[in-house]
């Protein structure tokens, strides 16, 4: 059972290690198709599948390996992705290409940057990158999203998003109250929409806790 209060512990956890096993390019992409509507990137009413790779952090040694993913043929109708990174990673030259390519193909590409505030240990050079977070800006649609867990976490966040802003990034700005559990998700995520609506900020809920609760963990 989950005991944490974030999610995110799932991938570096043993506990969830048979959870990732190391497969073939082509072993992974059967997986996926298998969890969606008719084995189909497209569904039968017409609505695209919309994939979104996170982790841990995807865009550490994992770049090399996306250009294959995306290219095996039952990927082909995949219309849109989204990548759940920290901000802090440069995309490699010859991936950021691809997804050029991928991009001008009629898809669409999401960067959706969870930076890291100094709760989470990280010191702030190590998390608040702007320029990184910019150079996502010219491959796909790019917004940031900062986890707080009360009232004063605001503060940092305003700093934060002036630094971003200094660097020219355009991107909205989501808040999202900590919490992996129920317990600390409810007693946590009203403060945070009231503060975020006061401060100008988007609200983003756990979908998951408020539709599944705890089960994820199970």
């Amino acid at each position: 059972m989950v005991t944490t209060g974030c999610d995110s512990y799932a991938s570096w956890d043993p506990r969830f290690k048979h959870l990732s096993p190391t497969l073939e390019t082509k072993e992974v992409v059967a997986k996926m198709l298998a969890l969606v509507p008719s084995n189909s990137w497209t569904m039968p009413n017409g609505n695209d599948t919309h994939l979104v790779i996170t982790g841990g952090e995807p865009l550490l040694g994992w770049q090399r390996a996306y250009s294959e993913l995306l290219s095996h043929s039952d990927m082909y109708n995949l219309k849109n992705i989204t990548f759940e990174t920290n901000g802090t990673q440069e995309l490699h030259e010859d991936f950021a290409k691809y997804l050029k390519l991928w991009n001008r193909a009629g898809r669409e590409i999401t960067f959706s940057v969870s930076a890291k505030l100094s709760a989470s240990g990280e010191a702030w050079a190590d998390a608040i990158k702007p320029e990184i977070v910019k150079s996502y800006e010219k491959i796909g649609t790019t917004y940031l999203k900062f986890v707080v867990e009360k009232p004063s976490d605001f503060d940092e966040v305003d700093r934060a998003v002036a630094e971003y802003r200094k660097a020219k990034f355009k991107g909205v700005v989501y808040i999202m109250p900590v919490g992996g559990v129920v317990s600390v998700y409810d007693g946590n995520k009203f403060n945070v929409a009231d503060e975020a609506m006061v401060r100008g900020y988007y609200y983003s809920p756990r979908l998951h806790v408020d539709l599944w609760g705890n089960s994820w963990g199970k």
